[in-house]
C-alpha cells in the first residue's frame, strides 16, 4: 500500500471497527416433528436478482421500480452502499425505485461502505467502483465477511489495471478501491463463481475495450441476462462472454422488474416435502434460470415426486410452480458441472441426503469451504449431532443415508443457510430440534419462521 493511503486507511478502520462492534441478541427457536406438512407458498425475491437489480440500476440512466424485491439484510446492504454513493433509492414494502446516476454520477463516498454479512455486495461493488477514476472507497463487512477471501477478485480486477489493497495482501476485507483506468483482454476464470463473474463485468462497463471472459463461466447467468436487457454490448459464444464499454455514461437504460422466487429459498421447503412422511407444498413463481435448478435436479435424481406447472417468463427469467410431495428417495452422486447450479443448497440436499436410502457422495464443492461458514465442517457437524454418519472431505462429504434422525442442539454459527436446514431437520428427526442463532435467516429470508409456523398441522 502507497504512502498516501496509509492515513486514510487507519481512519477507516477505526470507524469500521466501531461500525460492527454492535451484536444482535441470538434467537433460539425449537422444532418438532409435525403430524403433516401442506401450503403453498409464496416466496422471496431471489436474492441474487435483487442485489443486480439494484446495482445495476445504480449506473443506468433513468429511473426503475423492482417489486417483489427481498428485503432481507443482505440486499439491504446493498442499498445502504448505493445511497452512501450518492445514489437515490426509495422503498415502499416490498418494492424499489432506483433512480439511476449514470456509469459516471457515483459520489465518492464520506465514509467506509459496509457490506453487512454479503459477499455479493462486497464483490460486485468492487468491481463496479474499480473503474471509478480518482474515487477512493473502502469496502468493509461483519466479521464473517472480513474472513472470507478475496484474491479471487483482487487477482483479476487488478489484471484489468485496478488499484485494490486490503489485509493479508489484499485478500482479507477491508478492501481499499482506488479508482483506475481500466481496459479490456482477455481473462480465462479458473473457478466458476458468479460473483467473481459479476465483479469483471462490472468492471469492464468503464473499461477502453471489449473484455473476454473464459474458463469457467458457468456460474449463475443473472449478470449477463440483466446487462443484456439494459442495453449493454454482450455476447455469449458458448462458454465464453464478451462485454464491450458503453461509448456514453448514459447508455446504460433502467430496467424495471418483479424479481422471481429465490431457488435457493425454495429449496428447504422442496426438501421438507420430500423427506416428511406426509407433505405436499407448492413454491410458486420460482425462478427457473437454468444455472439455478441443480436442487431440483439433484432432488429428482434421488426419487423426488416434483411438478413443475404454470411455466412463464418475467423480466427475461424462466418462472414456475413447484409441487413437492413426499417422497422415497436414495442416495446419489452430486459432483462436476452439478455444483455451482446447486452451491448454495447443498447444505439442505446434505440433509436430504441423511434422509434417503443409501450413500451419497458430494465432490468437487471446495468452494463451501470460504462460504459464510465451513459449510463442509458444519454441515457434517450438525447431521452428525442428528445422528446421521457423515464422513467429511476436502471438496464434500460422504453420507451414510438411512434417516432415523434425533432431536439435537445445533448452531447456525451466524450461516443463514445452516439456520434453515436445522429447522427443516426438526421436522423429521425425533424428540425437539434447538437452533441457536436462528435470526440468521433475516440475511435471505425473513419470513422463514412464519411460513413454517403456517405449513405446519
Amino acid at each position: 500500500m502507497k504512502g498516501g493511503w496509509i492515513a486514510a486507511w487507519c481512519g477507516l478502520r477505526a470507524v469500521a471497527r466501531a461500525m460492527h462492534s454492535h451484536k444482535k441478541t441470538r434467537m433460539i427457536h425449537t422444532i418438532a416433528p409435525p403430524r403433516r406438512l401442506r401450503g403453498d407458498i409464496s416466496l422471496p425475491g431471489d436474492k441474487s436478482i435483487s442485489h443486480r437489480a439494484v446495482l445495476l440500476n445504480a449506473v443506468a440512466t433513468g429511473t426503475a421500480e423492482i417489486t417483489n424485491f427481498l428485503a432481507g439484510a443482505d440486499c439491504l446492504s446493498t442499498i445502504a452502499c448505493v445511497q452512501a454513493l450518492g445514489v437515490r433509492v426509495e422503498r415502499h414494502e416490498d418494492a424499489v425505485c432506483v433512480y439511476g446516476a449514470g456509469l459516471r454520477g457515483l459520489r465518492e463516498p464520506v465514509d467506509v461502505l459496509n457490506c453487512g454479512n454479503s459477499g455479493t455486495t462486497l464483490r460486485l461493488l468492487a468491481g463496479m467502483l474499480a473503474g471509478q477514476e480518482g474515487m477512493f472507497s473502502v469496502l468493509t463487512g461483519d466479521a464473517s465477511l472480513r474472513s472470507r477471501p478475496q484474491q479471487r477478485i483482487v487477482a483479476p480486477l487488478r489484471a484489468l489495471g485496478a488499484s485494490l489493497d486490503g489485509r493479508d495482501q489484499g485478500n482479507r476485507a477491508p478492501l481499499a478501491v482506488r479508482g483506475a483506468h481500466l481496459h479490456g483482454g482477455v481473462y480465462e476464470l479458473p473457478i466458476a463463481s458468479a460473483q467473481v463473474k459479476s465483479a469483471l463485468l462490472l468492471a469492464a462497463l468503464f473499461g477502453d475495450g471489449t473484455l473476454t471472459l473464459t474458463g469457467r463461466t458457468d456460474g449463475r447467468d443473472h449478470t449477463e441476462r440483466m446487462l443484456a436487457a439494459m442495453g449493454a454490448t454482450i455476447m455469449v459464444d458458448g462458454s465464453a462472454i464478451h462485454l464491450t464499454p458503453p461509448d456514453c455514461p448514459d447508455a446504460l437504460q433502467p430496467l424495471s422488474l418483479q424479481v422471481p422466487g429465490d431457488p435457493s429459498s425454495a429449496a428447504f421447503w422442496w426438501v421438507a416435502a420430500a423427506i416428511h412422511p406426509d407433505a405436499e407444498i407448492t413454491t410458486t413463481g420460482v425462478c427457473l434460470n437454468p444455472t439455478r435448478t441443480g436442487a431440483l435436479d439433484a432432488l429428482r435424481d434421488m426419487g423426488a415426486q416434483i411438478a413443475v406447472t404454470n411455466q412463464r417468463v418475467e423480466g427475461g427469467e424462466p418462472v414456475g410452480d413447484v409441487a413437492v410431495r413426499s417422497s422415497r428417495l436414495h442416495g446419489i452422486v452430486i459432483e462436476g458441472a452439478l455444483i455451482p447450479r446447486l452451491i448454495d443448497e447443498l447444505p439442505v440436499l446434505a440433509l436430504a441426503a441423511a434422509c434417503a436410502e443409501g450413500e451419497t457422495t458430494i465432490r468437487d464443492a471446495h468452494e463451501l469451504r470460504v462460504k459464510e461458514t465451513d459449510r463442509i465442517a458444519t454441515v457434517a457437524s450438525g447431521l452428525t449431532a442428528l445422528g446421521a454418519a457423515v464422513e467429511p472431505a476436502d471438496d464434500g462429504m460422504i453420507i451414510a443415508g438411512g434417516g432415523n434422525l434425533r432431536g439435537a442442539m445445533l448452531d447456525s454459527h451466524g450461516d443463514h443457510r445452516l439456520a434453515m436446514t436445522w429447522a427443516i431437520a426438526g421436522l423429521v428427526a425425533a424428540g425437539e430440534t434447538v437452533v441457536h442463532g436462528a435470526e440468521a435467516v433475516d440475511v435471505s429470508y425473513p419470513e422463514f419462521w412464519n411460513v413454517l409456523r403456517r405449513i405446519r398441522e
